[in-house]
């Protein structure tokens, strides 16, 4: 500390941590539309801060210690407030108890995350906390986009609470997207596929955003039941290799 922090990751962590804190007194406000839309925005950022660390050479402690703290005013307890404001107020205890398994859960996914330093392998260690906010803030612009501000079934609500609070702290894992391998030359092609993938979602960001929530969110438990269902490869040697190594004595 001594020696100073890196400044513009640090202001980019910053940032994102103004649009969680914005998002909640948005919430507060009932205006849940620009709640749901500041924790998106708190989620670029959040994706931002580490590359940028990463490009400058800055990344230190210091910067890992504020992120998650940041991370979970964004996507710990702004959209739990969203959610509770919303849908699940009217239900009393069982309501805030959802909304605090929430928030709960989530921290306990970020200091696991710190101990155990697995931001470095291609796979998370249960869902990540921004993609469980963003999974909120998306099925919240969603749903309005469908069928207006008025909230579903309270308890259809908690469930969902309670299912990505479970997933969180779960084992199952989830593709991270730091493999900088796709960063490397691709076909032409690709380009053009990505172009036009941005192009889609900007025409309809309310289904498409939550559309891609949805497969990441599913993605994980998908992979583990398809890896666990994969029979035990064995090697296969025909008769005359058999007889072959017979007859050498292995």
């Amino acid at each position: 500390m001594h020696k100073g922090v890196f400044l513009l990751p640090n202001m980019v962590t910053l940032m994102g941590m103004f649009c969680g804190f914005y998002s909640i007194l948005a919430s507060v406000r009932e205006e849940y539309m620009a709640a749901a839309i500041a924790i998106i925005v708190a989620a670029v950022f959040d994706a931002l801060d580490g590359k940028v660390a990463r490009l400058l050479n800055a990344t230190s402690r210091f910067g890992m210690e504020l992120d998650s703290l940041s991370d979970l005013v964004c996507f710990g307890v702004a959209p739990a407030v969203l959610f509770y404001m919303w849908a699940l107020e009217p239900y009393g205890k069982i309501g805030w108890m959802a909304a605090f398994i929430f928030v709960a859960c989530g921290a306990l996914r970020l200091a696991r995350f710190n101990v155990h330093a697995d931001g470095a392998s291609s796979y998370f260690s249960g869902l990540p906390i921004p993609a469980a906010a963003g999974f909120i803030a998306s099925f919240f612009i969603f749903y309005n986009h469908l069928l207006g501000g008025e909230p579903p079934f309270g308890g259809f609500i908690v469930l969902l609470g309670y299912l990505l609070a479970f997933l969180m702290v779960s084992n199952i894992r989830y593709y991270s997207f730091k493999d900088f391998r796709h960063l490397r030359r691709k076909p032409f092609g690709i380009l053009v596929i990505i172009l036009l993938t941005f192009v889609v979602i900007g025409s309809y960001p309310e289904i498409m955003l939550f559309g891609i929530g949805l497969v990441y969110l599913i993605s994980g438990p998908v992979g583990t039941l398809m890896n666990r269902r994969k029979p035990l490869q064995k090697p296969e040697h025909t008769d005359g290799e058999d007889h072959e190594q017979k007859n050498n004595g292995i």
